[in-house]
């Protein structure tokens, strides 16, 4: 049931930007979650790879809340993530990955709710890692805690499913850089944290179920890869590099 408040006094769109490919076997619970949300303004843009399997005909039958679809060639995930903020007319931007869901029909009004205040630009939540299997399985939460930027250079991020910030900020500093095939997205968060002045609210709850079993971990090449990745993202944008990664990768233990 739609929230009487926020029927009353929406104001801001937010935009969800959810990237598929031949996801068939997910994608079907990552849209429920997003059709049961109780916030009503919400515009939802799918941008798919031209996926072979039944993912494309799972779309063309969904019916229970509305959607912008766009199915054509891409070079990966974040050069579909970048056609879809390209297309957003949101005022607020964030993404649902394929394989993730929202924890509960709550989350959009909340993220709005700490957007009310104008001099917000940035917010996150807290993240669980799931089974494939199971999303109520749960095999690591991710407490992000308040932001501090000393803590960046200590490889503290938030995690990217629950980073939610206001459009106008990707038009000043631009989406995700296609150079990184695993980190872009690392990249492009610490481009936007490291911003002077810039007011970041933590909403201390859980905010997205993701699925174990990602790009990133998905071999030994890729770890490696993401590391290299990593460390040049570090010292790019902060001047770190090789102790920052592995502060980052060090304060993932207490995840389990």
């Amino acid at each position: 049931m739609r929230s009487k408040f926020y029927r009353a006094l929406v104001t801001m769109k937010i935009s969800i930007i959810t990237a598929t490919y031949n996801c068939e076997k997910t994608v079907t619970s990552t849209l429920d979650s997003i059709a049961t949300q109780t916030y009503p303004d919400v515009e939802h843009l799918i941008i798919d790879g031209q996926s072979s399997d039944n993912t494309l005909n799972l779309l063309s039958c969904w019916n229970a809340h509305t959607f912008i679809l766009e199915s054509s060639r891409d070079q990966g995930i974040y050069d579909a993530l970048n056609k879809g903020i390209f297309k957003a007319s949101g005022e607020v931007i964030g993404f649902l990955h394929a394989d993730d869901v929202l924890q509960d029909e709550h989350v959009l009004e909340k993220i709005a709710k700490a957007f009310e205040d104008p001099t917000i630009q940035i917010v996150y939540g807290d993240l669980v890692y799931v089974t494939q299997e199971d999303l109520q399985h749960v095999v690591r939460t991710w407490h992000s805690g308040k932001f501090n930027s000393r803590k960046l250079r200590r490889g503290w991020m938030p995690p990217h499913p629950t980073f939610y910030a206001r459009r106008s900020l990707y038009e000043q500093l631009g989406g995700f850089n296609l150079r990184y095939r695993i980190a872009a997205d690392y990249d492009c968060m610490l481009r936007l944290l490291c911003q002077k002045s810039i007011c970041i609210k933590y909403i201390p709850e859980i905010l997205v179920r993701m699925r174990v079993g990602g790009i990133s971990n998905r071999s030994l090449r890729n770890i490696i890869q993401k590391s290299l990745e990593d460390i040049d993202v570090a010292r790019q944008n902060l001047g770190g590099g090789l102790v920052t990664v592995l502060l980052k990768n060090l304060s993932k233990l207490n995840q389990f």
